[in-house]
């Protein structure tokens, strides 16, 4: 299986972002409006400057004594784990695990062409694992 059947799964191909100069406000009402964790940053809508997420938000913005006029530049991760869509599903899980990354952009070239998060990845591994359940029931029950 590879990145690309993960993304063609996930019924939405919709990529939310956030300019760099977004502010903390800004952020925080786009992550709620699209009930997200995470959103690319981007000037375009296709190139990726970085990537900022809750994590970033908790993690980051206590550094600053006043938080209302950070910007999204400030708090975004800048060194992205990425992956395309030829790559494994094995190769996205590995990302994730080893980077404790919860989002990992998908790039086509420099195109970013999706995003995926752990909870796609969990809903994936889920419906491998219940499509081989339902396989080894069929074959003990004689039915394949």
């Amino acid at each position: 299986m590879r990145v690309s059947d993960v993304l063609s799964s996930k019924g939405s191909a919709t990529i939310y972002t956030i300019r760099p100069e977004a502010t903390l406000s800004d952020l925080l009402d786009a992550l709620a409006e699209h009930n997200v964790g995470a959103l690319v940053v981007s000037t375009d809508g296709t190139t990726m400057l970085g990537i900022v997420s809750e994590r970033d938000v908790v993690r980051k913005i206590r550094d600053f004594d006043e938080p209302t006029n950070v910007t999204v530049e400030e708090i975004m991760t800048a060194d992205v784990r990425v992956c395309t869509p030829d790559d494994s599903f094995a190769t996205l899980m590995t990302i994730m695990t080893e980077h404790r990354v919860r989002h990992v952009p998908v790039l086509d070239g420099e195109e970013l062409v999706g995003v995926l998060s752990i909870g796609d990845a969990v809903k994936q591994r889920m419906d491998q694992l219940e499509f081989e359940r339902d396989q080894l029931n069929n074959y003990v029950s004689g039915g394949g």
